[in-house]
């Protein structure tokens, strides 16, 4: 098992040291260490120190202690208050007595890291604390302060888009001053051919370094020194070299010395395709007449001819659609085989042990697929059938979360995914690929390798209880199985059985041909998300969120083009447009005394602007997902997110190093199973509803952060929910063309009104109801007599988003056709 094999030989060599890139957030950059002092309680009786290295990287500062039973320190430079060094005219300095080479660093939360060298979720201390640094070497404070400050800058501007181009600019720059260092060629007699700039890809992170190619080796030279000083290839050792896309840009090179290894041996992404392709023919060149080049079509021929295995094929296959264990966003993808995981003997000469390969994962439950052709057949243009995909970084570290642990916790900030969606069972994972609403996964080749390790938990890692008190621990085995070693033994028989070998190509149409995309892919329901497909869609600029200010005069409205505008109400014309992002913003609502707006958005982020400075104020970054809904309540902020979470924050105003900013306390966060959709609060601020993208209604107690009621109302994705204005009853509305009304107290539904169309918005006064409709028309119902009373011609796409005020007659919408549309209602 390439991945695995590899994860390990990086412990071995590497054992001694603590720190790994995956402590790093993604796309951050490990840019020097320094040999230092953490100094505890300064200047007091149990004053201590710690020696150790300091690492400076782009968006954080880590202090690795050389004692393991203390933990890493991790400090987000956007929670620092002050980075100081010592000054002569500071009377009152710490760093005055003895403390030459010092540093203090000022911040609001650190995150503690492999205490007594345990891998586990990161522990986060909220709070002002002061952390001093004591370097070994002090002539180099000025210049580590000065960096400091930079990144700091950087991880201060408001926009994303500018903090990824000041970091880049420095970066840049820093590989500017620097070129490879000749003395570390294999010999004095290499002739040099090319030097350029570029990363070095391993999964989830990338190194920045210099690349050189000689007559004899490839070199690449970390501008950090980590995890060596130099990689060095021999030319002579390479078999096969591949042109990447990395990112869904043609900047990847990969390079390997095996002929049938999953891992390579190196993987490199360069900063211009020219560089890259320069690289690629001086190895080629090199290499051609050692190797013969094999294509899609001779890889065929050899698995027809039964020179090659099925495993090998696949493999392959994998390799030339761009698929690497070193870019877990495009890992390589093997099929279910087995569809018995109840039987105590695997019968391999019934058809029926074997899952159906001519379909992907999510027709093969045909119930289920009717559900989703029917949605489909609804859905307007871009139409998908499957919301999620079949590969993804996250189905990868489920499967691999025992023997990558580390991955897991660098995907998810610090944290395992919940016990019960963690890889617990065989039976029960299969089960879900089969039944759940958006489940469509297929399974890794680790699979179908010898190397079973990834199922069992060796490491002893904690990853949490289950609901009925089971804790997690290795994986469980079908009863066909005596062990770890034989399932994967069965596995393999399985995949190069008579009955795969004569199916197989069929799976392979779906995956790697021509069943991909177009009139096939229909025809085989195999349509995924468009933003799946390389190339996708551009998001249009459909309304999600309409705010009004209180005296009514200005209106505020957000949308898939991560724009935040602002209309005048009297004018109808718009007077402000502002991007926070590059992606959609979901939600908007505005603070009382109409000083800030407050927009969510996919990038998993929330932004507060102020209306009477013009100019974002405040970030939080408080999801590991898209936020999807936002809600503010005396002094609360409520978030919901596609990462299964609601989560509830104090704001309070902080100091920083330039500006006042918002401080943000997390007060509870409530766990789903799936994606959160939605939410509302009643009148009193007591109770909490939630919509998810399966259809579950929870209800929760807000005042001890508990589950009164979780129940399966919708058969799709909950669009909207709120509750009657005595907060006795729950309406709610989903992709399923129903309304529900339910009983808060017994968690009963007492009513369902089925709609002729997707109800995508509505308002409600407890018997009443106006709605938006998929089709752009407003609806108002008779909710006793389950009938519409009118209809209102509207928006030419759905009504995605509707505002009302509070005494009933003023209404706006925001459709997906880009217009907002001002309503006076009579009743």
């Amino acid at each position: 098992m390439a991945f695995i094999r590899k994860r390990r030989l990086e412990r071995e060599l590497y054992s001694k040291e603590r720190f790994s890139l995956l402590l790093l957030n993604l796309e951050e950059y490990y840019f020097e260490q320094h040999t230092a002092n953490h100094i505890k309680n300064k200047g007091c009786r149990d004053e201590r120190k710690f020696r150790g290295s300091l690492k400076i990287c782009s968006k954080s500062i880590i202090f690795e202690p050389d004692d393991n039973i203390q933990p890493i320190i991790k400090i987000p430079l956007r929670d620092c208050i002050s980075i100081k060094a010592p000054e002569d005219n500071e009377a009152k300095n710490p760093f005055t007595r003895d403390t030459s080479g010092g540093i203090s660093v000022v911040c609001n939360q650190v995150f503690l890291i492999k205490e007594r060298n345990i891998i586990a979720p990161y522990k986060t201390v909220r709070g002002r604390t002061e952390h001093l640094f004591q370097l070994d070497v002090s002539g180099k404070l000025g210049d580590v302060v000065q960096t400091l400050h930079q990144l700091y800058r950087a991880s201060c501007l408001d926009k994303m888009g500018d903090q990824a181009a000041m970091i880049t600019a420095i970066l840049q720059s820093r590989l500017a001053r620097t070129s490879f260092d000749k003395n570390r060629f294999q010999s004095i007699s290499e002739t040099l051919h090319m030097e350029c700039k570029a990363e070095m890809v391993t999964p989830l992170v990338t190194n920045p370094g210099h690349v050189c190619v000689t007559d004899a080796n490839l070199y690449f030279q970390p501008l950090n020194g980590y995890p060596k000083p130099v990689v060095q290839i021999t030319l002579q050792n390479v078999r096969r070299i591949y042109k990447r896309r990395h990112g869904l840009m043609p900047l990847g090179l990969e390079v390997f010395c095996t002929e049938n290894d999953l891992c390579s041996d190196i993987y490199l992404k360069f900063y211009n395709y020219q560089d890259r392709d320069e690289l690629y023919f001086l190895i080629a060149t090199y290499i051609e007449n050692h190797i013969t080049e094999h294509t899609a079509e001779s890889y065929m021929l050899q698995w027809q001819r039964g020179h090659i295995s099925n495993y090998q094929y696949l493999l392959h296959l994998n390799n030339l659609a761009d698929r690497s264990c070193n870019d877990l966003s495009q890992y390589p993808v093997f099929p279910w085989i087995i569809a018995d995981y109840s039987s105590s003997v695997l019968d391999l000469t019934k058809p029926e042990t074997f899952r159906d390969l001519s379909k992907p994962i999510g027709a093969l439950n045909k119930e289920r697929l009717d559900r989703l052709l029917t949605r489909y057949q609804e859905m307007p243009e871009p139409k998908f059938m499957y919301g999620s995909h079949y590969s993804s970084p996250g189905y990868v570290l489920f499967y691999l979360v025992r023997v990558a642990p580390e991955y897991m916790l660098c995907l998810q900030n610090g944290k395992f995914d919940h016990a019960d969606r963690t890889f617990n069972s065989l039976a029960e994972t299969w089960k879900n690929c089969l039944d759940g609403a958006t489940d469509f996964k297929e399974l890794i080749p680790e699979f179908y390798e010898n190397d079973s390790s990834f199922l069992v938990n060796s490491l002893k890692l904690d990853l949490g209880k289950r609901q009925g008190g089971k804790m997690v621990d290795d994986v469980e085995l079908p009863p066909w199985a005596s062990g770890p070693d034989d399932f994967l033994l069965k596995s393999r028989e399985a995949l190069e059985s008579q009955y795969v070998s004569e199916h197989l190509h069929e799976w392979i149409d779906i995956i790697f041909g021509c069943k991909q995309k177009g009139s096939e892919a229909v025809a085989a329901h195999n349509v995924f998300h468009p933003l799946t497909y390389e190339g996708g869609v551009d998001l249009n600029s459909a309304i999600t969120g309409i705010a009004v200010t209180c005296n009514g005069s200005s209106v505020f409205t957000t949308s898939q083009d991560s724009t935040l505008k602002m209309f005048s109400k009297e004018s109808k014309a718009i007077q402000r447009s502002v991007s926070f992002s590059n992606m959609a913003l979901s939600s908007c609502l505005i603070l009382p005394g109409d000083t800030t707006v407050i927009s969510s958005s996919w990038d998993n982020h929330i932004y507060f602007y102020s209306i009477a400075f013009g100019r974002q104020q405040d970030i939080l970054m408080g999801h590991d997902d898209a936020v999807s809904k936002i809600c503010w309540r005396d002094g609360r902020l409520y978030s919901a997110s596609w990462d299964s979470t609601v989560k509830v924050w104090h704001c309070a105003p902080g100091e920083t190093l330039s500006s006042k900013k918002h401080h943000f306390e997390l007060l509870a966060e409530l766990e789903h199973e799936v994606s959160v959709n939605t939410i509302n609060l009643n009148a009193a601020n007591t109770t909490l509803v939630s919509g998810t993208k399966e259809g579950t209604i929870s209800v929760w107690d807000v005042t001890t952060a508990t589950a009164l009621h979780q129940l399966p109302c919708h058969s799709g994705t909950v669009f909207d929910v709120a509750f009657s204005p005595d907060s006795r009853h729950l309406l709610s509305t989903g992709e399923d063309c129903c309304f529900k009304v339910i009983d808060v107290q017994t968690g009963m539904v007492i009513s369902s009104v089925t709609t002729d169309e997707p109800q995508r918005c509505f308002k409600w006064d407890g018997n009443t109801i106006l709605s938006g409709s998929q089709s752009g028309e407003l609806l108002i119902w008779d909710l006793l007599g389950g009938k519409v009373t009118e209809r209102l011609k509207g928006h030419t796409g759905a009504v995605m988003s509707m505002w009302m005020n509070e005494q009933c007659n003023s209404v706006i919408t925001g459709g997906e056709d880009k217009q907002i549309i001002f309503w006076k209602l009579q009743y």
